[in-house]
């Protein structure tokens, strides 16, 4: 059985602010500590997009290299959204919608969905797969989300 961790886009924005500060040292530690037992850690490419345009909006050069080295050098993976992942992804939107608990206003991408969806399909069968968030509500609808301060 393989353990995956995905990060969502407020614990992978952290583990990207400069050192010295004591949350974002937190979260990179968590991150080490997790992959130094086998853990496998994946950025999905929507997480990656959340905190690159924020990062890039103020201008957070820093910030936008450390997201980079994160991937390049830091042993995380980086995984695209597939087809498959986006059509999970609109099943998940129009349920939500149908079952009028919206994950997002209704013109939004709706990353949260997007998410669930590549989380809801990775790995194989017996793989405990978790989404790292600081926000757990939206994704814990459609799959296995937690606190990344409760992941251990």
């Amino acid at each position: 059985m393989q353990e995956y961790v995905l990060l969502d886009s407020g614990p992978l924005g952290r583990a990207c602010q400069r050192p010295g500060m004591a949350l974002a040292d937190e979260c990179r530690l968590w991150i080490d500590r997790l992959m130094a037992r086998g853990v496998e850690i994946v950025v999905r490419e929507v997480a990656d997009y959340e905190v690159r345009r924020e990062l890039t909006r103020t201008g957070a050069l820093g910030s936008l290299r450390r997201l980079d080295d994160l991937v390049a050098t830091g042993g995380l993976a980086y995984l695209p959204a597939t087809t498959a992942a986006w059509r999970q992804a609109a099943l998940f939107w129009a349920d939500a919608r149908q079952r009028g608990m919206p994950t997002a206003s209704p013109d939004s991408l709706d990353a949260d969905v997007i998410l669930a969806a590549c989380a809801a399909l990775i790995g194989r069968p017996g793989d405990l797969v978790i989404v790292a968030t600081s926000n757990v509500g939206h994704l814990a609808r459609y799959c296995d989300a937690r606190l990344w301060t409760v992941i251990i």
